[in-house]
C-alpha cells in the first residue's frame, strides 16, 4: 500500500519572559556581634550574601552578656528582654521552641518612686512578658552565630574605600584581603563615630548625635542568699538602678549570685574609680535595700556604652539615605544599625539589624536586585 502523506513539519515557536537580571552578590562585612551585628548578617544571609561577622571580643553576644567564674556564671549586661513588635514576637518564639530562651515571671518589686516621665498612667498597666536567654543570656546569640562566618579578636580600627571596595584594618591583622561591597557598623554610637571621622561625615555627625550612658554592674557570689524576699527590683535611688537575683532566673547555677546595676548618673560620675570602689559603694547600697549576708566574691564590670541616652531618637536632617530604625547611604554602600538607633534595648537592636539589612538588600541605582547565592569565599 502507498505510504500516507506526511504532514508538513510546523516550525516550533516559543515565548518566554525577558530573563531575570542576575542576582547580586554581595560581600558584606558586618562589624560587631551583638545582637544587631548578628540579625542584620542573617537577614543578609539568608538573601543570598556573603557575610563576614567582625568583634573585638572573644565571643559573640555584646551587651547581653554572662561572665563565668569558678562554678559559677552571672548574666551582666541585658537582664532580660521583651517582645512587642510581631517580627521579634516570631523571632522569639522560635528561640523559645529551640531552647535558647525561656519566658521568666520574677517577683517584682519597685524600690523608691519612678520619675514622673516613666510612671505609668491609670488604666496603661497592661501584662509585660519578660524572657532570658537559657542557660545563660548570651543563648540567643549564640544560636545566631553559629550560622554565620565571625572572626572574633578582631578589632576593626580603620575603613578605608578603595577602587570602589571597602577595605578593613584590625588592629590584631592589619589590613584584610579582599575587599567588601558593603560595609555595616553594628556598634555603639561613639564607636562607629570614631570609624566613620573623615570616611563619612554625615553618618559620623548622626552618630555623634547619640550620647550613651555607662553603667557599672557588680556581680555578688554568695554562701546563701542574702535577700530571698524579691527576685529582682527596679532601684530608684542614687546609686543603684536595678538587683536581680540571677540564680533564680530559668536554667541558672543555684549557686547565690545577685547583679546589682548602677545609675546612669553615679555610673557616669565614679566612671575611672578603682573596681574595689565601686564594689564598696554598690554593696552598701544593697545592703541598704536589706542584704543581709556578705559576698565570698564579688566583681565588677564597667560598661561605658550601655545604652543610648536618647535612645530612639532618628535626626531626619541628613543628606544621607535613611530607612527607620537604621542609617544607610546606597551609594557608599555603608551603613549603622544598633538599639540606639532604635528604643534601645535587644528588641530594638534585632529590629535595626534587620531594617538595615532590607535596605542593603534593596535593588541598586541600575535596578539589579541586591541578592544572590553565598559563594563562601574566605577572606585571608
Amino acid at each position: 500500500m502507498p505510504s500516507s502523506p506526511r504532514s508538513p513539519q510546523l516550525p516550533s515557536f516559543s515565548v518566554s519572559a525577558p530573563a531575570a537580571p542576575e542576582p547580586v552578590v554581595r560581600r558584606v562585612a558586618v562589624i560587631g556581634a551583638g545582637l544587631a551585628g548578628l540579625s542584620c548578617a542573617d537577614a543578609l544571609r539568608g538573601h543570598g550574601h556573603a557575610v563576614w561577622l567582625f568583634d573585638k571580643s572573644r565571643g559573640p553576644s555584646g551587651r547581653a552578656s554572662t561572665r563565668r567564674g569558678e562554678g559559677w556564671s552571672c548574666d551582666h549586661g541585658a537582664q532580660y528582654f521583651t517582645a512587642s513588635d510581631p517580627a521579634f514576637v516570631s523571632e522569639v518564639r522560635r528561640w523559645c521552641e529551640t531552647g535558647v530562651a525561656a519566658l521568666w515571671s520574677p517577683r517584682l518589686r519597685v524600690i523608691g518612686e519612678a520619675p514622673a516621665n516613666l510612671q505609668r498612667q491609670p488604666g496603661q498597666a497592661a501584662p509585660i512578658h519578660r524572657y532570658v536567654g537559657v542557660p545563660t543570656m548570651t543563648a540567643p546569640a549564640q544560636a545566631l552565630a553559629q550560622r554565620q562566618r565571625l572572626l572574633t579578636g578582631h578589632t576593626i580600627d580603620m575603613l578605608r574605600r578603595n577602587d570602589g571596595d571597602w577595605r578593613l584594618r584590625s588592629a590584631e591583622h592589619g589590613w584584610l584581603e579582599p575587599g567588601f561591597d558593603s560595609v555595616v557598623l553594628a556598634l555603639p554610637a561613639p564607636q562607629a563615630q570614631a570609624l566613620l571621622l573623615g570616611v563619612h561625615d554625615e553618618l559620623a555627625t548622626l552618630a555623634a548625635r547619640e550620647p550613651m550612658e555607662p553603667c557599672w554592674t557588680v556581680m555578688a557570689l554568695y554562701e546563701r542568699d542574702p535577700l530571698p524576699q524579691f527576685d529582682a527590683a527596679f532601684v530608684n535611688q542614687p546609686v543603684l538602678s536595678w538587683v536581680c537575683a540571677n540564680h533564680r532566673k530559668p536554667a541558672r547555677d543555684m549557686r547565690a549570685c545577685w547583679v546589682l546595676q548602677a545609675q546612669p548618673a553615679w555610673s557616669r560620675a565614679w566612671l575611672e574609680a578603682p573596681p574595689e570602689t565601686v564594689i564598696e559603694a554598690m554593696l552598701a547600697a544593697f545592703a541598704a535595700l536589706g542584704a543581709d549576708a556578705a559576698p565570698r566574691q564579688a566583681l565588677a564590670h564597667r560598661w561605658r556604652y550601655a545604652r543610648g541616652a536618647l535612645a530612639g531618637a532618628m535626626p531626619q536632617a541628613y543628606g544621607v539615605g535613611q530607612r527607620p530604625r537604621a542609617a544607610w547611604d546606597a551609594a557608599a554602600r555603608l551603613g549603622m544599625c544598633g538599639d540606639w538607633l532604635c528604643g534601645g534595648r535587644i528588641e530594638g537592636a534585632w529590629l535595626s539589624g534587620r531594617a538595615l539589612a532590607q535596605a542593603v538588600c534593596a535593588p541598586t541605582p541600575d535596578g539589579s536586585p541586591g541578592a544572590g547565592v553565598d559563594p563562601h569565599s574566605p577572606v585571608v
